[in-house]
């Protein structure tokens, strides 16, 4: 993931946020970001120094008014509402520099006609289960797709659940698995690996047809020792935080506007995104930021792939054009898995059944009495 001009300033707040949390790894770190380790210090020293302005030639700090009059205090609240026009009264209440109740920001927005009755909708209170630290499970999906000047865009996102911090939001021109792939690299070698993926049973990561099965895509997430995940048919709540992340994605970022090209849009989540996850408060993380909660994670991004290592009690296997043979009968598994090894492992059902796997992943089970049937 290369440094430039759009992202810098994001990527170096990132950078020393993950570096000054407790037992961080420092040189990793810097390795993970692409940066020599003198810089990486000088970042540190500069924030401990001057804070965020200390990471560039100007503050990004919002100027303040010390007068603290009622029409100082309208005009800040009607500013940050331009800036951020989904914002609420709790939100906006949080990031002023002076103590206002949430109640006052939204009678002076209302008093300004800057709520609209779909916003007070929307504000209904939701609690969702939250995975324990950082790095658990990562959500991924595409947020649909809209159509620029030159052609479509199907913007990639992928957040995790604990902290809600974003790690991508990558502008695509297709949905293809090998330049998911190419994105999701990306990611793993600056934040690490996960320990588990969810996502939907759509391409390139699952099949609708067949849900749970395997494509090339996760195949590969699975060598990397990542447990995968599948949302229920017909059932996007699965991934609710994911679906929560698009929704706001949707109102503050592509509502209402165009794009000429992936180039273009790709500025405008790149600037959204560093507002999201360093500046807009989350309600649901008792108003800290998501970079507030993110960790990288300790598992590093290693290539090339190590051979897996089965269990010597395991029956193996290997998938020529989707079928292995098992007790001179023949059973089907994914398209992806022709040429690799799998394992079969008695079930603790009865003894004609057997769970087979791929790597830590499980794949089905099998009726030695019925061999067609999937289970």
């Amino acid at each position: 993931m290369s440094w430039n001009a759009r992202d810098a300033m994001s990527l170096k707040e990132e950078f020393v946020a993950l570096a000054l949390q407790p037992d961080a790894n420092r040189r990793e770190l810097c390795r993970r970001f692409k940066i020599s380790p003198q810089t990486g210090y000088k970042w540190l020293r500069r924030f401990e120094k001057l804070g965020l302005s200390g990471l560039s030639e100007q503050s990004r700090r919002p100027l303040s008014n010390p007068r603290k009059s009622t029409p100082a205090l309208e005009e800040k609240v009607i500013t940050l509402r331009k800036q951020h026009p989904r914002w609420g009264g709790r939100k906006i209440s949080h990031v002023l520099d002076e103590a206002v109740a949430p109640s006052t920001v939204t009678e002076i927005l209302h008093r300004h006609d800057l709520i609209l009755p779909e916003d007070s909708t929307a504000s209904k209170p939701w609690h969702r289960f939250e995975h324990a630290a950082p790095n658990d499970l990562w959500q991924m999906d595409f947020k649909g797709f809209f159509q620029t000047s030159q052609g479509a865009c199907f913007p990639l996102t992928m957040l995790d659940d604990h902290s809600r911090f974003n790690l991508i939001i990558q502008a695509c021109a297709n949905q293809r698995g090998v330049l998911v792939r190419e994105h999701m690299t990306e990611v793993f070698r600056r934040y690490g690996l996960p320990a588990q993926i969810n996502t939907d049973n759509g391409a390139p990561w699952g099949s609708p047809n067949n849900p749970g099965q395997l494509t090339p895509l996760t195949l590969w997430l699975v060598r990397l020792g990542i447990k995968i995940t599948f949302s229920r048919p017909r059932h996007p709540q699965t991934n609710g935080k994911n679906e929560r992340f698009h929704r706001s994605l949707k109102a503050e970022v592509l509502s209402g506007r165009s794009f000429k090209n992936l180039t273009e849009a790709q500025a405008a989540f790149d600037e959204w995104r560093d507002i999201y996850n360093h500046r807009r408060p989350h309600e649901a993380l008792s108003y800290q930021v998501p970079m507030d909660r993110y960790q990288s994670s300790p598992r590093p991004y290693t290539q090339p792939l190590e051979e897996f290592q089965y269990s010597p009690s395991d029956f193996l296997a290997k998938v020529n054009d989707r079928r292995f043979r098992f007790k001179n009968q023949y059973f089907r598994v994914a398209r992806a898995l022709s040429g690799y090894v799998i394992a079969v492992r008695p079930s603790t059902e009865r003894e004609d059944l057997f769970d087979v796997y791929f790597c830590g992943h499980w794949l089905r089970k099998i009726d030695l009495r019925n061999p067609q049937k999937e289970r």
